[in-house]
């Protein structure tokens, strides 16, 4: 029999699986699926403006004045109404949708990592075991399940799209477009963007519906509520807003968060590159968009098998090895991507990309989190909502200019980025190495200021999330 709190680690887990089998799906196609005027990759910018600005203040309230489940399920139903919005795609629908998903984005992301490291602290309790293997090993778990929400996601989607599609052969001539060989304003035009029908589209937006309904179902009524305790005495306290909305920019005093910046950013960029621009400048132009997402699983997949690997080989290499493969392999498919030229016969090719990508991105996600954690154990509120807010502007800066500039220098910014990140990221370990207890020293005096109590100090300081991704 597993215990309560793998249980609940198990629903967490699911229901992110569910709700992101859509939204990723969805993400994966809106730059071929809706590239009228660069509206569905605009429409992805706004989601990612939208989170910046519930980074600043809502995570906070919401999980302090509504515990962590029912912050989940309330920020699951805002990620529903963005596939409802597809339905019609337009200015008017799209735009609305995609800023109410993104307020839902961080207080989600931000009470899961809460929620998993409380529980985590708790079954170590009950074992007498360090919280820290624990913590590691449920969020092993979550990111294992999690990431396969890419793989299912997509295979509805090449499933169902690929039901109204007849591959023709592509001319050569338009072939010419797909990459970063050339740089043309209708460039993707050239090779085979075709809509699919709209019945078909509306299939798939109704599976997705379906499946996000039943991630707020599986959370309502299987997850259970353990901090309602601590949020029903926070809702007594009558906390002052201001010093809530400040705790996220009171962190930005430590220094090792602003070295932490670029870093953050980059997980924002190069998840954007890939499914905003090899999607469609790769994949849809010389392949068709049936075949997105079969090149999206492979990244799913190995994205889903390298966290868990990576969760239990982190405790043996430590950190830096990992994110200097991450580096690597990311280097190695930039410049290759920049000197490729895609066609139709080198099919395999283009599932190894996103297969590379997904490795890469396992350590990104994991590792970020857990350097986070280690950084900033008694902050953790304001660590992770400034997390989601350096890298939702990544994701915001990116779609930003993905109708504007050429591919190629695209993926030269990408480059410029990810230098910037190791660098940086390397200061930050020297930092931690040279100072390793300075995580318990910077003092936010953000209970003080709410007014919360010594009690309430304690039972979030018991999280030490810190440790929660060290994967």
């Amino acid at each position: 029999m597993i215990s309560r709190n793998t249980k609940n680690v198990l629903v967490v887990s699911f229901g992110f699986l569910s709700l992101f089998t859509a939204y990723g799906g969805l993400q994966s196609l809106q730059s071929s699926l809706n590239a009228e005027e660069g509206m569905g990759v605009i429409s992805l910018s706004v989601v990612y403006a939208s989170i910046i600005v519930s980074s600043m203040f809502l995570p906070h309230i919401l999980i302090k004045n509504l515990g962590c489940k029912w912050t989940i399920v309330c920020s699951m139903c805002c990620y529903i109404t963005y596939s409802i919005g597809n339905f019609y795609p337009g200015w008017a629908t799209l735009i609305p949708t995609s800023a109410i998903l993104g307020l839902g984005g961080s207080p989600l992301w931000s009470a899961k990592c809460t929620y998993l490291t409380i529980s985590g602290n708790r079954q170590a309790a009950q074992e007498k075991t360090k919280n820290e293997d624990v913590i590691n090993m449920y969020f092993g778990i979550f990111f294992f399940i999690f990431q396969s929400s890419a793989v299912w996601g997509n295979l509805m989607s090449s499933l169902i799209f690929g039901q109204g599609t007849s591959q023709g052969d592509i001319p050569e001539e338009n072939l010419k477009y797909c990459g970063a060989a050339l740089c043309e304003e209708d460039f993707i035009q050239g090779g085979n963007a075709t809509r699919p029908p709209q019945h078909l589209v509306n299939t798939l937006l109704g599976c997705y519906i379906g499946v996000g309904v039943l991630a707020v179902i599986l959370v309502a009524v299987f997850l259970d509520n353990i901090d309602r305790d601590n949020a029903r005495e926070f809702r007594g306290n009558r906390t002052p807003f201001c010093g809530t909305f400040l705790a996220t920019f009171k962190l930005l005093k430590d220094k090792r968060l602003i070295m932490l910046i670029p870093l953050t950013m980059y997980s924002g960029f190069e998840q954007s590159f890939l499914s905003g621009e090899y999607t469609k400048n790769y994949v849809t132009c010389a392949l068709g968009i049936h075949f997105v997402g079969y090149a999206m699983i492979c990244f799913g997949a190995t994205n889903s098998l390298s966290s868990f690997m990576f969760g239990r080989l982190a405790k043996y290499t430590g950190r830096i090895p990992l994110f200097c493969l991450a580096a690597t392999i990311n280097l190695g498919c930039i410049i290759a991507l920049l000197l490729w030229r895609p066609h139709p016969d080198q099919l395999p090719v283009f599932f190894v990309f996103p297969a590379l990508w997904g490795v890469a991105d396992a350590v990104w996600q994991t590792q970020t989190n857990a350097l986070y954690g280690v950084l900033f154990p008694d902050h953790k509120e304001a660590a992770f909502a400034n997390y989601r807010m350096w890298e939702s502007l990544g994701f915001v800066i990116a779609f930003a200019y993905s109708t504007f500039i050429c591919l190629s220098i695209k993926l030269y910014i990408l480059l410029a980025v990810l230098i910037l990140t190791m660098i940086t990221y390397l200061m930050v370990e020297y930092h931690h190495h040279r100072n390793p207890m300075s995580s318990n020293n910077f003092n936010l005096d953000t209970q003080s200021e709410s007014g919360a109590t010594e009690k309430e100090k304690d039972g979030y300081k018991e999280a030490y999330i810190v440790k929660q991704t060290e994967m």
